[in-house]
């Protein structure tokens, strides 16, 4: 009986916790706390913080990945780029030669969490969510008032700085790339491109930008503020113009052929980026349109959220380049929120104190989180000020930038 206890005790979770699971675990706690009672976009912050916790329990197994077993455990093995065990032997000069594929049996089933994982880790469900944004978001704005690219543009500044300063910190160019990225403030993209360029950076790269995103309220104010006057945030924009349905239906197609054409690796996330807009937009396809902007997109987060928490695991969050790529999110973050503030205050000179430079830290694509700072940065200087329809603008060209540049890195490093 006492020996049937002490086995009971070394199975449990507290003989078995280290100090790096604990950690993990309270800053799990300290997200949910920020999402939950800050209300710090809980959609985001509620799924990822539970996924961290998840994965940090000890013993639970959530990430464990399956364990195969061979017929015949005398013959040599690995595996090849697309997962299937080959089988190798030596030729007359020693080299390794395959000889056929090998069928593989499952020993012991992957954690539920493993699974799940896979559409981060095959490139699934960042273009999935694109569809949703698309389906959500009115590229009105955008249309109306088509100088927000260039906003749009500048806030991926910080992408590219980033990823000067992660190749000198000893990062390799593809895992600079995959880092930069953080600096769009678009999660989805960040995974999608780390998945490729960089998988075994892809735990800290998701938490770093899922994390800033979901923190977008609290590290943009300061940089705006700190970049602009009061008399800056308080100017009102004129109200955009009507655009018309003729318009928002050719743009997605439009921007779709473009994207495609010039950058080719962007397309899948522009592609479904710009057929959930079309969904919209057209009228015609009302059951697929809510099912993109509701049932689709809530499942997808979930998945998503969760899986991108349970990557922050103590053994592998816990070390030195982890810090080094949070420390370069927010680089990233903090750069692209400024360059576009500042391209806004130039275009605000030029064209005669027409232009609130607020909506430029909008340019990053944290739709609709960033256009919303700008409205609330704006009426706290103004009360009667309305900025968020000419925030939303930059905002939809970020998205765009983000999925752009995220091709441009595929093409150069991949």
């Amino acid at each position: 009986m006492g020996q049937a206890l002490m086995n009971f005790w070394g199975d449990t979770g507290f003989a078995n916790i280290t100090g790096g699971q604990i950690i993990m675990m309270m800053v799990s706690f300290v997200l949910l706390f920020l999402a939950i009672k800050k209300g710090f976009e809980p959609l985001l912050l509620v799924p990822i913080a539970f996924g961290m916790l998840l994965a940090n329990l000890p013993v639970a197994g959530v990430m464990d990945a399956p364990v195969y077993q061979l017929a015949d455990s005398r013959i040599a093995h690995s595996l090849n780029m697309e997962g299937n065990l080959l089988q190798l032997v030596a030729d007359e000069a020693g080299k390794a030669v395959v000889l056929q594929d090998l069928t593989l049996h499952i020993e012991k089933i992957g954690g539920l969490l493993y699974y799940l994982f896979q559409g981060d880790h095959l490139g699934i469900f960042p273009p999935l969510i694109f569809l949703g944004v698309g389906a959500m978001t009115d590229f009105g704005p955008l249309i109306a008032n088509p100088k927000s690219l260039l906003l749009g543009a500048a806030a991926q500044f910080g992408i590219y700085v980033t990823f000067a300063g992660a190749i000198f910190l000893g990062f390799t160019a593809q895992e600079a790339s995959a880092i930069g990225i953080i600096g769009g403030a678009d999660g989805p993209t960040a995974i999608f491109l780390a998945s490729k360029l960089a998988p075994q950076k892809l735990g800290a790269i998701a938490v770093a930008a899922y994390s800033y995103m979901a923190l977008v309220p609290v590290i943009q104010p300061p940089i705006m503020r700190a970049l602009t006057t009061k008399k800056e945030r308080q100017i009102k924009m004129q109200q955009l113009r009507n655009v018309s349905k003729l318009e928002k239906i050719i743009f997605p197609i439009v921007v779709t052929v473009l994207v495609a054409l010039i950058v080719p690796p962007a397309t899948a996330l522009v592609g479904m980026l710009m057929l959930g807009n079309l969904f919209r937009e057209s009228g015609a396809v009302g059951r697929l349109t809510d099912t993109a902007q509701n049932a689709l997109m809530n499942i997808v987060t979930i998945f998503l959220g969760v899986t991108v928490g349970a990557t922050a695991s103590a053994e592998y969050f816990l070390q030195p380049e982890t810090l080094k790529i949070i420390f370069l999110g927010v680089i990233a973050f903090g750069f692209g929120t400024a360059a576009g503030v500042v391209l806004a205050k130039l275009m605000n000179k030029l064209s005669g104190g027409t232009i609130n430079p607020l909506i430029g830290s909008a340019g990053v694509s944290a739709v609709p989180m960033a256009a919303r700072v700008s409205q609330v940065e704006g009426q706290k200087a103004d009360p009667t000020n309305f900025l968020l329809m000419h925030a939303m603008g930059p905002n939809v060209a970020g998205v765009i930038g983000s999925a752009v540049s995220a091709g441009v890195l595929l093409s150069l490093f991949q």
